[in-house]
């Protein structure tokens, strides 16, 4: 076994860039962004991608606002980082006694915990910068987000439904879109904020259920220990929910066939994630939630495809 396989992290997939390609001092940090398991950037970034998209639809315009649709990447990915940090920093005693978490760069003493922080604050930063480039509104709606993100590492310790909580925070991207085009809210995006919610909810359940055992016997909480064995039942509402959100987002901004087409896939996949789960399976949840990616961006397509066709 080499060097960079025994300082990778549990839950990363074998192979990764990050371990095969990255400079030696740089992994450590690398791996604390999570850059080794981009799924996390794909889901904070597709409702910013979706509301922006949704924006096109209402608007008019042919295609979503391309210079938009790259700074919420770069803002997805450092902002992603900057929280997955933050979260090291406030769980790295609850990481070393879970498994699959005692082999991150902090609880593993990869990293010092003033490194982290100077590191943290560093992304923040970059996201401020990117933060800025977008009108008034949508800067301070920007920033209205943060006590979201403050108070999430905590909710785990004493609510069954920390899942919630991450909703309201990886969801708000729904909002910024449409922020960003028209400097304003309107129903449609509050609503697909809410199907983001119903659908973080979901997948991150699917995701909890890796670390279940672990976090009973050390005494945390989540939906997937709430839900159990009842978590496909409930896993039905939340995905329901969020593909209705988004159809009545979707048709109150003014898309029409093409964008429904779209959103009768996505429901399919969502279908399959939920008959194919299986709870106890740890590898098998993990594929379901990472292929949430795909979900999003069949919705972003369908989005897409109903702007460039309609006008």
């Amino acid at each position: 076994m080499t060097q960079a396989d025994t300082e990778s992290v549990a839950d990363a997939p074998r192979g990764n860039w990050v371990d095969s390609w990255a400079p030696a001092p740089t992994r450590p940090y690398l791996r604390m962004i999570r850059a080794d398991r981009p799924i996390g950037t794909w889901l904070l970034l597709w409702p910013c991608w979706w509301s922006t998209a949704l924006a096109a639809v209402a608007a008019g315009d042919r295609l979503p606002n391309l210079w938009y649709l790259a700074l919420f990447a770069i803002g997805a990915f450092v902002m992603r980082g900057a929280g997955c940090v933050y979260n090291d920093i406030v769980d790295q005693d609850v990481d070393a006694a879970v498994a699959r978490t005692r082999s991150r760069p902090l609880p593993s003493g990869q990293v010092s915990e003033t490194a982290a922080k100077i590191f943290m604050l560093a992304l923040a930063f970059t996201g401020f910068l990117v933060l800025i480039q977008f009108n008034p509104f949508t800067i301070v709606l920007g920033i209205a987000s943060l006590g979201i993100v403050a108070v999430y590492p905590f909710m785990k310790r004493i609510t069954h439904w920390p899942q919630a909580v991450l909703g309201l925070a990886f969801s708000w991207g729904a909002l910024m879109g449409w922020a960003a085009v028209f400097g304003r809210l309107d129903l449609a995006p509050v609503l697909l904020y809410a199907a983001c919610m119903a659908w973080t909810i979901g997948y991150d359940t699917i995701y909890a259920h890796q670390d279940k055992e672990d976090d009973a016997l050390i005494g945390l909480k989540s939906t997937a220990l709430k839900f159990g064995e009842r978590t496909k039942p409930w896993m039905v509402l939340f995905y329901g929910l969020a593909i209705a959100g988004i159809a009545a987002a979707g048709l109150l901004a003014g898309s029409g066939p093409v964008f429904l087409v779209g959103l009768a896939l996505g429901a399919a996949h969502l279908g399959w994630q939920i008959m194919t789960l299986d709870v106890n399976d740890g590898d098998n949840c993990l594929k379901r939630f990472r292929s949430n990616r795909d979900f999003g961006a069949i919705i972003f397509i369908a989005l897409v495809a109903e702007a460039a066709l309609s006008v």
